[in-house]
């Protein structure tokens, strides 16, 4: 469509690229609906902004060019030049045309979303776990104590990789990581009848990066996300640092409520839904076969790409299903870690997608960390998941679980919490606060006492879950209880 046919004619900017910057303009989408010609160049002018395609002091495409380029009058881009200078954004220099003024400012995750409380912020609740003293209790955080964990194989795989070649402790990794825990992982996927080869395995520094990488891969400035609500809170943070838009769907005991979630299909047509199929965090829930189906159904239907986050898989007593294995990799991309069953020390996640994928996001791997993951973190997963042990520590583990779950339950029971359901697996338990009790207001008394806890706004975009709170039953006591119990008097 040409913008200068008509003054009230939509503007047009980049989508459905990988986000390196440059803007390919044969695959403009309609992005900025019913704005003046001059608004749509404003726009797309803040949109590289905003993506670092233009930095500060760098030289605005030309009048001619961009009104090439935009489809739209010379005297169009000058006004909308002419605008963004009075803004502060742009500035003139005599016969050398338009410039990047100052610093583009930086990304605040605080302010790219909703102002929320710092007590149920979900940046504040990952801050308040990991920089906790030894002393401090942590049932808000997310993952086991070091007890629970594997700690006499990790020590083996520290032996042996004393002995390890001098380049595995001192050269970076290649660019796709190891290649003998890459077909660990495809094996792993064959036993679900997911046929992988290596080449569809990247290695990445942490799970976290791994969803980073496809945000950057996947998104533009402005595209759609969806996830559920409630949902694991950083999903939100590398969305809003991605500059994304957000929009949930209400997560019911057995996935998505797909009425809502197809009404979002229509309404905004997202790019991507991020979820949790085994064990969804923070609810514990499972996926239902007849969800799996319908949410796979509607993806084909929309041109919808699923990441499927299976950090969890590993707690469940028998696997539930999994998107990427029923639909086979066209849709769906896997990814993971090992920090919820081996170690949070040792980063090392993946990705599993299709072979062309991995090919752009290997790129995107060496220019924002120059490599794979640490050689010597990844060496250490395999020492530690081939090492006999590890296979006795998971069936241990899940039958530690179900006891404490039940425990804990009991006990929270006793103070007035209500479980929302009753996971299958892993350590979190979603309850409900005693009527007309508020989890921020519990947060914040329980931290005055030295004790995390994790409410349960800081999961939910629509903030909707205020009488909700997540607990980490592997992190719980009796002095929480107590803490607890104090603080709903």
């Amino acid at each position: 469509m040409d913008l200068a046919a008509d003054d009230s004619t939509a503007g047009t900017v980049a989508a459905g690229t990988v986000a390196t910057g440059s803007v390919a303009t044969d695959n403009l989408a309609p992005r900025i609906m019913a704005m003046s010609r001059t608004e749509a160049v404003m726009a797309e002018i803040r949109r590289r902004l905003a993506g670092r395609a233009l930095t500060a002091g760098e030289k605005l495409p030309s009048i001619r060019r961009f009104a090439r380029e935009m489809r739209v009058s010379p005297s169009t881009v000058v006004e909308a030049y002419d605008r963004l200078a009075a803004e502060g954004l742009i500035r003139s220099r005599a016969g050398s045309g338009f410039f990047v003024a100052g610093g583009v400012p930086p990304v605040a995750l605080a302010d790219a979303g909703p102002r929320l409380d710092r007590a149920i912020d979900p940046l504040w609740v990952s801050r308040q776990s990991l920089d906790a003293p030894p002393d401090m209790l942590r049932p808000g955080c997310g993952w086991l104590p070091a007890d629970w964990m594997p700690g006499p194989a990790i020590r083996r795989a520290i032996r042996a990789l004393a002995r390890a070649d001098d380049r595995v402790l001192t050269e970076y990794g290649g660019t796709r990581g190891s290649p003998a825990l890459r077909q660990l992982l495809a094996r792993q996927c064959a036993t679900e009848g997911l046929d992988v080869g290596t080449d569809q395995i990247l290695l990445t520094a942490s799970g976290t990066q791994a969803i980073d990488l496809l945000c950057r891969f996947l998104l533009n400035p402005g595209d759609t996300v969806l996830v559920d609500d409630p949902c694991y809170f950083n999903f939100q943070t590398v969305l809003r640092a991605s500059r994304a838009k957000i929009v949930s769907v209400p997560y019911t005991p057995a996935g998505p409520d797909m009425a809502r979630f197809m009404e979002a299909l229509a309404t905004h047509r997202p790019r991507l839904y991020i979820t949790n199929s085994a064990l969804h965090n923070p609810t514990g829930a499972t996926l239902s076969p007849q969800t799996a189906h319908r949410l796979l159904t509607a993806a084909a239907a929309h041109d919808l790409t699923i990441v499927e986050d299976e950090i969890f898989a590993d707690f469940e007593p028998e696997p539930s299903p999994r998107l990427a294995g029923l639909e086979g990799l066209n849709r769906v991309i896997r990814i993971g870690s090992f920090s919820k069953t081996l170690s949070a020390s040792i980063r090392c996640g993946y990705i599993v997608a299709r072979a062309d994928w991995i090919e752009g996001l290997l790129d995107l791997q060496v220019a924002t960390g120059f490599g794979g993951p640490s050689p010597v973190a990844a060496e250490l997963v395999l020492g530690t998941l081939g090492d006999g042990s590890y296979r006795k520590h998971l069936a241990a583990l899940r039958g530690r679980l179900a006891r404490r779950r039940r425990e804990m339950l009991d006990a929270l029971e006793g103070l007035g919490f209500t479980a929302w359901t009753l996971p299958r697996g892993g350590f979190y338990l979603w309850c409900h606060l005693p009527e007309g009790r508020d989890a921020a207001e519990l947060a914040r008394a329980a931290l005055a006492e030295r004790v995390v806890l994790a409410p349960g706004n800081a999961f939910s975009v629509m903030q909707s879950a205020g009488d909700l709170m997540r607990f980490n039953v592997a992190q719980m006591n009796p002095d929480v209880l107590r803490v607890l119990g104090r603080a709903l008097r």
